[in-house]
This record gives structure tokens, sequence and C-alpha cells, in this order.
């Protein structure tokens, strides 16, 4: 409405146009309260220093002139002339800005193993449950990323293509269980060589710098499968993959089911970390051991941290300024003064 109404239309004093005002020089507004301080002063001051003629006058003949009040009229017009002018040099104007953001984003992609060990209990409810929820936090924490799930134990299985669906990876993630693949064991090369066919396949269109990034989490020592871990290693990193490696679990005796009689059942537990080791340093990335879900959550937040895609951000302001309406008044009211000042109204006697 306003962008196209009159300057002299009223609507420019209404309070909600005048709340949507930014100001770039709002000193001035500050000194709208002297206007009214100055003329009280002034009317004090002429007050005092008038001569008064004493005149007599029968109580009959003392009656109130509504007349004599418009003599208060050019005073009222000049102090709403310094308000109006005082508002225009405070520059009332509004901006609006629009930001624009871009990024390349970075392709990851979670290689989760799920064999039989990964039920130990060490964790709670058990290692997988807990690499299930690390993983909703570290996706949920992720920005325009193209993020796809490897899931193996004896062999390996593409679970979702890179994508920024997270609504979709949670669902996936939810449907991971130990029975997805029938074949026994840890393949940990045949899971990093899926991984890096699934980021290769998904190369079309994307920027050959943008990063890619394999996030490999184990309890195990490769034990079955086609392909060693140190070449698969070696082939993803030809393709430019970064490689974290998590061991996941602890050393020595730890919780695994019940037995005959509902107690707890322990297990012995190793692990060799030599090869994840290896292809954290082939994949020039980081190796880390976790032995609890909070330092499993506290890895995937510092790989969060390290791998973040950088945003681009364009701002635009668009500023549009309102003081020559106030100011066109303030010159009207002004003009109206100089008129009514050399009228009868400036002469209207003072009892």
């Amino acid at each position: 409405m306003e962008a196209t109404a009159s300057w002299f239309s009223l609507q420019w004093f209404s309070l909600p146009i005048l709340r949507s005002f930014e100001f770039q020089h709002g000193l001035f507004l500050y000194l709208l309260p002297l206007i009214p301080l100055f003329f009280g002063l002034r009317w004090l001051i002429g007050l005092r220093s008038s001569q008064k003629l004493p005149v007599a006058f029968p109580k009959t003949a003392l009656k109130s002139n509504p007349v004599t009040w418009l003599r208060f009229i050019p005073f009222l017009l000049l102090a709403l002339t310094l308000a109006l002018l005082f508002f225009a040099l405070a520059r009332p104007q509004r901006t609006n800005e629009q930001v624009e953001q871009w990024s390349e984003g970075i392709d990851i992609v979670l290689t989760i193993d799920i064999s039989e060990s990964m039920r130990i209990q060490d964790f709670t409810p058990n290692r997988l449950e807990a690499a299930k929820d690390v993983a909703r936090n570290f996706i949920s924490g992720r920005m325009q990323d193209r993020i796809g799930l490897v899931v193996f134990s004896g062999d390996a299985y593409s679970l979702s293509p890179l994508t920024t669906d997270y609504e979709l990876l949670y669902d996936f993630i939810e449907q991971i269980d130990f029975d997805m693949i029938e074949s026994r064991g840890t393949a940990i090369g045949s899971a990093l060589a899926v991984a890096t066919n699934r980021m290769r396949d998904a190369d079309e269109g994307r920027d050959d710098k943008a990063s890619k990034v394999m996030v490999l989490l184990s309890d195990g020592d490769n034990t079955a499968g086609n392909l060693d871990p140190i070449t698969a290693a070696e082939l993803a990193h030809a393709y430019g993959i970064k490689m974290y490696s998590i061991a996941i679990g602890k050393e020595g005796k730890v919780p695994f089911g019940k037995d005959f009689f509902g107690n707890t059942r322990y297990v012995e537990n190793s692990l060799d970390e030599t090869t994840l080791r290896e292809i954290a340093r082939i994949g020039e990335g980081e190796f880390y051991r976790v032995s609890n879900k909070q330092a499993l959550q506290e890895v995937f937040d510092l790989i969060d941290t390290y791998e973040k895609a950088e945003i681009k951000e364009s701002r635009y302001r668009d500023t549009t300024d309102f003081y020559h309406i106030y100011l066109a008044w303030a010159i009207a009211l002004f003009l109206v003064w100089l008129i009514l000042k050399s009228t009868f109204i400036s002469n209207v006697l003072v009892d």
C-alpha cells in the first residue's frame, strides 16, 4: 500500500508503518522531546517579560471564548514542522536483505559392520544399535551433503545410494539388522570396494574437487571376502576418497547374550587394530579406538567437525529511503505557519 501512496496521505503516520522503519541517523529522534520543552520555556519567558495592562471588567463579562485558543495554532504548526524535520533527518528507511547460500557439499559413505560380533553388549544395548544411534545423530548434523550407507558381514551390500534425503537415510538405518546378509564373517575389503564403487558411480555431474569421505566402523579382523583390505584401501585412495576407520569394542571378557539359566554370558574379545590403522593411513584420514557409546559419539563429532563443506554466501541489500515524504510534510506545514503568522490568529487577545 505505502509504496504507491501519495506523500500527503495520512497513512504515513500510522503506527505499523512507523514501526517498520529503520533509521540511519537515529540520534535525531532524541531531539523530539526537546521540542515541547523549548516551546514551554519560550511561553514561560514570554509570560514573565510581557507587559500587562490591568483592565477592570464586571464578573458577568468574564466569559471563556474558544476563539482565544486559535492563537496556539501557529505554535503547534511550528512544533510539528520541527518534529517532522528531525524525523526526516533521522532518515527512515527499509532494507530488504536477500541471502543466497550454496555449497558443493561432501560425499560421505558410512560403512557399518553387521557381523555377529556386533551383538556383543559392551555397548548399550549392543554394538550395532549404538552405532545406528550415533550414525543418526551424525546425519542430522549434516547439511547439503550426500550420504550413502554400506553394510557388511561375510559380504558387503550397498544399502543406500548417496542422497541428501536424510529422512530416507533414517529409515534405512532403522532397517539395519544382523540378518540382512546371510554369509558370516567380516569382509572389510569387500565393504571398501562397494563403498568406492558407490562413490565412483555417483561422481557424474559433481565437481571433481568435491570431497569424498568414507567412515568405516568395524569390531573385527578381515575374515571373509575375496579382496584384501589394503588393496581395497589403495583403490579407494586412487579415487580421492579420504578414509576414517573406527575400531569398536573392549578387550577381554565382554557380555554376549544369556545362558540357559538367564545369566549374562561373557566371551573373550580381541581386536587386531593393524589393518584398520593401515586403512586410515592410506586414506589420509584418522584411526580411532572406542570402548563405549560416548567415545563413539565423540569420534563422530570430531569427524563432523573435520569434514565440513565450505558454504558460500552472497548478500543483496535493497534499501529504500522515506525521508523525503516527511520532509515534504515539514515544508508544507512551515509554509502554512508563515501564512498564519501574518494573520489575525497570532494577534488574538491574550488574557
